[in-house]
């Protein structure tokens, strides 16, 4: 850390307790994350290994 750095006024564990109920981070290989971009394409390939079917988009409603 760098001297200028200040953290006297931080509270430690301050969103633990959000990041653990909602998060689950996969870290990708350098040569896997070259080729898959984002999460999108990411879904989209591990749906097709696990013989998944491909999710459908909600139909819009109309505004009125």
């Amino acid at each position: 850390m760098r001297r200028e750095y200040d953290f006297t006024q931080g509270v430690r564990g301050k969103y633990v307790a959000r990041l653990s109920r909602g998060s689950n981070v996969v870290v990708l290989d350098a040569d896997v994350a070259a080729i898959y971009r984002n999460s999108k394409s990411v879904n989209g390939a591990l749906r097709k290994l696990a013989g998944l079917p491909t999710p459908r988009k909600r139909a819009q409603r109309a505004r009125q």
